[in-house]
């Protein structure tokens, strides 16, 4: 029975359970598998950050491919959208406006990931694709819905808003508040 006089010795319990014990056995198949890859000797000299910086890069090849002319390449337009739509046209600029931190949200939200693959959007596969939001019948303004996802395909679904602001701000909202999470899926 846990007391107080007992709660953080069962705090600390339940943690190494989780998260020592619980997950043991995977652990030590991924490190069996990486120091078949890499011997673990010759990557000990490494910090976390700069590990994350060898195997998923940094610097400004990752601020590459967020012009308006690479996401025409890149991006697809479909179901009611064209490269023509002004809400696409919209989108491309709001995008290619981003900072760091937005790119990370706006990525996140679409693929499920933070980043994208090397190679960028050219690299995503299924290819990021940017349709038309369907709306019920009895919906009264396009500008009260926020665009959805759909992750496993990399879709944008986007209402055609009335206006960039409109459709800056829900993007803003949607990539916030979307992550990690399927509502707004």
């Amino acid at each position: 029975m846990v007391t107080l006089d007992n709660l953080e010795n069962y705090v600390n319990m339940v943690t190494y359970i989780y998260l020592r014990e619980g997950v043991h056995r995977q652990m030590e198949a991924f490190r069996e598998a990486f120091n078949s890859v890499i011997a673990l000797k010759y990557i000990q000299i490494f910090r976390a950050d700069e590990m994350d910086a060898v195997f998923c890069g940094h610097g400004e090849h990752l601020e590459e491919g967020w012009d308006i002319k690479t996401l025409t390449e890149t991006c697809h337009p479909d179901h009611g959208f064209t490269m023509e739509s002004q809400a696409v046209k919209w989108l491309f600029g709001i995008m290619s406006q981003y900072n760091s931190e937005e790119r990370r949200n706006f990525i996140q939200f679409v693929t499920g990931s933070p980043k994208l693959p090397v190679g960028g959007f050219k690299a995503l596969n299924p290819p990021f694709t940017v349709v038309k939001k369907t709306l019920d019948r009895d919906a009264q303004n396009i500008d009260d819905y926020l665009p959805s996802v759909m992750t496993c395909v990399n879709y944008l679904k986007l209402p055609d808003y009335n206006s960039l602001e409109t459709m800056r701000k829900k993007l803003e909202i949607a990539c916030k508040e979307g992550q990690h999470s399927f509502h707004l899926s």
